[in-house]
C-alpha cells in the first residue's frame, strides 16, 4: 500500500519503558533507539512556575546550520550544531508556537501580537507586523507571503519582502467554551485551507483571501469544543483531513469540500499523513487510519496522556505525549519505549537528518542522535 506498513490489530496498551536525562538519570535508553550528544539549558525554574511547558518546535536553519528555539522566557535562541548560542532575541512573552526559517530569515510568531522577522545569521531585526492578537501557529511561507493564525481566529497574509499586510480572515469565536490551540494553514499551490475554533474547515484563494468554499465539521448537537484546531493536512489523492474536537475526523475532497468519510473519535488535535495512512493524536489516543475510507488500521491509548503533533524518522514514530516523548511502532501502534528529560514534552521534535532536536518542559533543548529502527 506505500507508507505505513498496515495492521489490522489494535495496539494493545502494555507496559513501556521509561528513560530520563543524562544529566539525572543512570539508566540510558538502548542505543540501538538514539543516543544524546548534547544538552542545554535554556530557562531556569522559578519557585512560582507550576508545570512548566514548552509549546515551541525547535527550528532549523539550513542556510546557517543552526537550532533556533522559543522558550517561555520570551526569547529566541540560535544554537550551532555543537550546542553553541551564537545570538538571541528578547520578545519577552512565552510562545505557542515554533518559528520558520527560510533564505536567511527567521519569522517568529509572538504572543504580544506582533510577528518578528529576524536575519537569521546575526538575529537582528528586518521588520516587524503588529497584529495586535497573540500569535499561536508557526508562521507558514507562501509565495511572498508568510501566514500565520492567531489566537483569536484571524489569519494574516503579511508580505515576506516587508511585513506590510496582503490580506486577512477572521471568524468570529463561538459562544461558550473553546479549546486553547489553533490551526495553521495548509498551503498547495494558490490554495490555503485552515481551520477555526467555531469547527468550520475554510479554503482559502491565496491571492486575496477569498473563500472557495467552507465546511463545518461539527455535530449539529453540540455547542462548544468545537474547534478545528488540528492543521489539515493533504495527500496526493486529492484529499484533506481535519478535525473538530468534538466532531471527529474528516476526510474531504480538497477541491470541493465535499465530505469523503466520517471517524467519529473525539478529541483529536494533531494530524500526520504518511502514504496513504493517516495517524491522529489527541487527548488519551493514537490512532491509524486507511486515507481512502477511513478503515481503523490500529489504535493505541495513551494511559491519560494527550499526544502532541507526532513525527516519522527512520522506521519510528515519535509522539510527544506531555509527560514523555513515546517511541511508537507505526506497523501496530505499540509504545516501544519512554523518553521523559524532566517536566516531559509538549513540542514536537525537529529532525534533521538523522539527528532530533527535542525541547523539553523544563527547559532543556537535547540533540538526539537516532541510531536505527529497534527490532
Amino acid at each position: 500500500m506505500g507508507g505505513l506498513a498496515m495492521a489490522g490489530l489494535l495496539g494493545a496498551c502494555t507496559t513501556v519503558p521509561v528513560f530520563g536525562s543524562p544529566d539525572t538519570t543512570p539508566v540510558q535508553p538502548p542505543r540501538h533507539f538514539f543516543s544524546v550528544d548534547w544538552w542545554k539549558r535554556l530557562v531556569s525554574p522559578t519557585l512560582l512556575e507550576y508545570a512548566p511547558r514548552e509549546h515551541a518546535q525547535p527550528t532549523y536553519d539550513a542556510r546557517n546550520e543552526r537550532v533556533l528555539t522559543l522558550t517561555r522566557d520570551g526569547y529566541v535562541r540560535s544554537f550551532d550544531l555543537e550546542g553553541h548560542e551564537v545570538w538571541s532575541y528578547a520578545v519577552g512573552n512565552r510562545f505557542y508556537a515554533g518559528a520558520t526559517a527560510d533564505d536567511g530569515i527567521v519569522y517568529v510568531p509572538g504572543t504580544d501580537g506582533v510577528l518578528h522577522a529576524l536575519y537569521a545569521k546575526t538575529g537582528e531585526l528586518k521588520w516587524k507586523y503588529a497584529a495586535g492578537e497573540a500569535l499561536a501557529t508557526a508562521p507558514v511561507l507562501a509565495g511572498d507571503l508568510v501566514l500565520v493564525a492567531s489566537q483569536s481566529d484571524t489569519l494574516f497574509a503579511v508580505k515576506r519582502a516587508t511585513g506590510e499586510l496582503a490580506w486577512l480572515y477572521r471568524r468570529d469565536p463561538p459562544a461558550g467554551f473553546t479549546i486553547h490551540r489553533a490551526s495553521a494553514p495548509a498551503v498547495r499551490g494558490q490554495t490555503a485551507w485552515v481551520g477555526f475554533s467555531d469547527g468550520t474547515l475554510v479554503s482559502l484563494d491565496l491571492a486575496d483571501g477569498g473563500v472557495r468554499w467552507e465546511k463545518s465539521l461539527a455535530p449539529s448537537s453540540v455547542t462548544q469544543f468545537v474547534d478545528v484546531d488540528t492543521t489539515p493536512v493533504l495527500d496526493e489523492s486529492g484529499h484533506v483531513y481535519a478535525a473538530s474536537y468534538a466532531g471527529g475526523l474528516y476526510a474531504l475532497d480538497a477541491e470541493t469540500g465535499d465530505v469523503v468519510w466520517n471517524s467519529v473519535a473525539q478529541g483529536i488535535t494533531s494530524l500526520m499523513v504518511h502514504g496513504q495512512v493517516v495517524v491522529a493524536t489527541g487527548d488519551d489516543r493514537l490512532d491509524a487510519y486507511l486515507g481512502d475510507n477511513g478503515k481503523l488500521l490500529w489504535s493505541q491509548t495513551l494511559q491519560e496522556r494527550a499526544g502532541l503533533e507526532p513525527v516519522l524518522v527512520k522506521g519510528m514514530l515519535l509522539v510527544p505525549a506531555q509527560r514523555s516523548l513515546l517511541f511508537v511502532d507505526p506497523r501496530t501502534g505499540q509504545s516501544r519505549l519512554a523518553w521523559n528529560p524532566g517536566e516531559g514534552i509538549s513540542a514536537p521534535p525537529r529532525v534533521v537528518g538523522g539527528k532530533v532536536y527535542v525541547l523539553s518542559n523544563n527547559g532543556y533543548l537535547y540533540a538526539l542522535r537516532l541510531d536505527g529502527r529497534s527490532g
